[in-house]
């Protein structure tokens, strides 16, 4: 299979406290793989390094996406090679519209967007995620409720169509149909020449996609990996097994 991201032996921090600590992960072409691990393990912080969030610095080791080298690449320019991540805690921004947000987002990744097109796409994935078209208009996120954030971010994501998609507990907070609504929206995303990432606390979201692989992360590791048997071993015992000294 086609390697999409590799990560090789990385130590990362924030605020000269070190979170990652020798981590390496593979990602290939059509591949899901989920990270769980308890609160604090670096989960967030693997997502962030990725895109090389400037509040994280990457202190040693290598992250290569579909062959480029992204240590010194700015975290514009990673998004603009294929990489979207969704966040916990969707940004509010007033003064720009959902519509407009996502066309200029588009228009960063070619010269000319049919705006007649583009809207006629939104207003269709919008049905399909039981997202009420008058949200195309209002001001980014502003006033939405949790799941109508996460469920506009997994719009972005179809309407972008990225190479590889982080998905920071896209569903905390949700309810049992939005998580099934957001699931649904995974799969309309996925194919055989992206990849995607999922973050989660909740095997809920899981129940409905086809997982590939699984990383226990505990203390800025992976520790243990596995298929997707491995969410319900862990539904069942926890982390305690994993941890270090046990």
């Amino acid at each position: 299979m086609e390697k999409l991201l590799e990560v090789k032996n990385i130590y990362a921090s924030t605020n000269q406290k070190t979170i990652l600590k020798g981590l390496s992960l593979t990602i290939n072409k059509g591949e899901t793989h989920v990270i769980l691990g308890p609160n604090g393990a670096g989960k967030t912080t693997l997502g962030n390094v990725i895109l090389n969030n400037p509040a994280y610095t990457l202190d040693k080791g290598k992250i290569t996406f579909d062959g480029h080298d992204l240590k010194n690449l700015t975290t514009d320019e990673i998004a603009k090679l294929g990489v979207f991540m969704s966040f916990q805690l969707p940004a509010e921004i007033a003064g720009i519209s959902t519509f407009n947000f996502i066309k200029t987002a588009k228009s960063k990744q070619q010269k000319n967007v049919n705006v007649f097109e583009l809207k006629e796409e939104l207003n269709n994935l919008a049905k399909q995620l039981q997202i009420k078209q008058e949200m195309l208009s209002r001001d980014l996120n502003l006033g939405f409720s949790g799941g109508e954030k996460k469920k506009n971010e997994i719009l972005q994501l179809l309407a972008l169509n990225p190479k590889l998609a982080i998905l920071d507990e896209t569903d905390s907070g949700l309810d049992v149909d939005a998580i099934k609504v957001v699931s649904k929206g995974i799969n309309l995303y996925k194919n055989n020449n992206n990849a995607v990432l999922i973050i989660t606390h909740n095997a809920k979201i899981l129940e409905n996609l086809k997982v590939d692989k699984v990383h226990i992360l505990i203390d800025g590791k992976i520790v243990h990996s596995g298929d997707a048997k491995l969410v319900k071993e862990i539904e069942k015992n926890g982390f305690s097994a994993y941890k270090e000294g046990k």
